[in-house]
């Protein structure tokens, strides 16, 4: 049964819905130890001070801002404590808006909410209303100690809230003036329209199931085999792709259509012989039922 890590309220107008919070990902990432090699001894990490090997108790440790080298701001957890925003037990809302008007960049966490007892009516009139406005609600709350922005969005009946990050947040484009292009080349029409095509013939609906985390399942399959005792040869680093030139983007455009084209025929041609075979099937199953009618026939005679 799902745990609710956190419970409130939605709160915008005179309207409070309660509700739980639910985490909506699970991680699989696979934790590994350092150990020494020659004797598979754990290795632990101290505290030490700077320059000589004396261990530092964790309560003898504060933060500190460094100003320059070597020179420090310090700050007590009580001042700390001093600045954390109120623990309200609030979601409030702020605004709605066009969900296309949030540039993904934006977005960071995801969760479920669900309904605390009791409010379920007033939880699925906030979804079904928002669902039918294709709205979001851009809100504020305080969870684990910090102030978060979120972004609840409705589905098929169940609200989900994903914070998201402040606009200071976000690296601009335009800090990256050393790493654009200061302005942007001319590209032939005719290559734009042989690149959208290439595009088009790669569109799929979006199917979560059909990616998998390839490192991870790899990484699994060799530490059973390692641990079964099977000796692992590493495979040699795959060769860097160089860029396409620009004299030959119209002929690599080419062959990307022509390879995806041809992978298209060849699960055409695979499913025809299937279709063949059923029908060649079926002419084979209508005599034996005529004869087995006969044989029928002439057993009553």
């Amino acid at each position: 049964m799902a745990r609710a890590i956190w419970s409130g309220s939605i709160s915008f107008g005179l309207l409070n819905v309660p509700v739980k919070l639910y985490s909506a990902v699970a991680r699989r990432g696979i934790s590994l130890r350092e150990i020494r090699e020659s004797d598979s001894a754990r290795i632990r990490h101290r505290r030490v001070a700077e320059g000589t090997d004396e261990e530092v108790p964790y309560e003898k440790i504060i933060k500190a801002f460094e100003i320059s080298k070597d020179r420090y701001v310090p700050i007590t957890k009580d001042e700390l404590a001093s600045l954390d925003p109120k623990k309200t037990r609030a979601i409030e809302v702020q605004d709605f808006v066009d969900i296309t008007e949030i540039d993904p960049i934006y977005f960071d966490s995801p969760y479920y909410l669900g309904p605390a007892a009791g409010a379920e009516r007033a939880y699925s009139l906030l979804a079904q209303a928002m669902e039918s406005s294709g709205k979001v609600a851009i809100a504020r709350f305080v969870f684990r100690n910090k102030e978060h922005l979120a972004a609840i969005r409705p589905g098929d009946g169940v609200l989900t809230l994903t914070t998201m990050r402040f606009a200071d947040e976000v690296v601009p484009p335009s800090e990256l003036d050393d790493v654009l292009p200061s302005e942007q080349p001319k590209v032939p029409k005719r290559e734009v329209q042989m690149a959208e095509q290439l595009i088009d013939s790669l569109t799929n609906s979006f199917d979560p199931s059909a990616y998998r985390d390839e490192y991870r399942e790899e990484l699994l399959a060799m530490i059973e085999r390692k641990a079964a005792g099977e000796d692992v040869v590493v495979a040699p680093e795959g060769e860097e792709r160089e860029a396409t030139k620009a004299p030959d983007l119209m002929a690599a455009l080419e062959e990307s259509i022509a390879a995806v084209k041809g992978k298209g025929e060849d699960k055409a041609a695979k499913k025809k012989p299937a279709t063949k075979k059923r029908s060649t099937t079926a002419k084979k199953a209508a005599p034996k039922k005529r004869s087995t009618a006969r044989a029928k026939s002439k057993s009553s005679k």
